[in-house]
């Protein structure tokens, strides 16, 4: 059963990685992520005209952000600088933590395990975030993505080793916590483990075929399952 599942891989754990944006934090639940992404598009397109089509033609951010390099150094630059601008101000509106994330947080803690914050997100919006909800003391690290390198975030391993070394934990006993499919990829390809966050309807097939080692529907089963002895 998932009760079980879920028990068994986090007894295995020393270390409890948090994805930030779906497990923690509905980063543009306030700003919307297309309004976001059409300002990067605007400014990718300033940088380099040749890579507007392909700027507007998608409603992600990160997307946008993965294409900047395209255009060059200073469009990465222009375009990662923004974007880390417009998280910082969405995080602060985005409203209270996910259901059952601060339980998460506090169970891992209280647990003795380490905890990080592993995250496609900027570092200095995961922080922000943390600091608004009084919940910077419930976490060891914070690891956002390295910036104007956007090769190396999810499904590329980089964060998530980065994190294992400033945990000083080796990965194999580290679990990831992710809603997406590149989530559970990255911690297949680090060689730790994962639960895939399914938090909307039809995600739990793809999180599993993806590699996650169980899938859960609510952010409580990881509290609870973190407070069993």
């Amino acid at each position: 059963m998932e009760s079980s599942a879920i028990t068994d891989v986090l007894a295995a754990t020393r270390a409890v990685l948090f994805d930030f944006d779906g497990p923690i934090c509905d980063v543009f639940a306030g700003q919307p992520a297309p309004d976001v992404a059409r300002h990067l598009a605007a400014t990718l397109a300033n940088c380099e005209r040749s890579l507007g089509d392909k700027a507007y033609g998608t409603d992600d951010p990160m997307e946008v952000l993965r294409l900047a390099p395209q255009g060059g150094e200073a469009a990465l630059r222009r375009v990662e600088d923004e974007l880390t601008k417009a998280e910082v101000r969405a995080v602060r509106s985005a409203g209270l933590p996910v259901s059952g994330a601060v339980s998460a947080l506090e169970a891992a803690h209280a647990s003795g395990r380490k905890v990080a914050i592993v995250s496609n997100n900027s570092a200095a919006c995961v922080r922000t975030f943390l600091l608004l909800h009084g919940l910077e003391h419930l976490v060891d690290a914070v690891v956002g993505r390295a910036p104007y390198r956007p090769e190396t975030m999810k499904p590329a391993p980089d964060s998530l080793l980065r994190a294992s070394y400033e945990l000083a934990i080796p990965q194999q006993d580290c679990t990831l916590i992710g809603d997406s499919v590149t989530d559970m990829e990255a911690a297949r390809v680090a060689g730790g483990r994962s639960i895939g966050f399914a938090n909307k309807a039809g995600k739990e097939s793809a999180l599993a075929n993806a590699g996650a080692d169980v899938v859960v529907t609510t952010m409580l089963a990881v509290a609870d399952a973190l407070g069993t002895p």
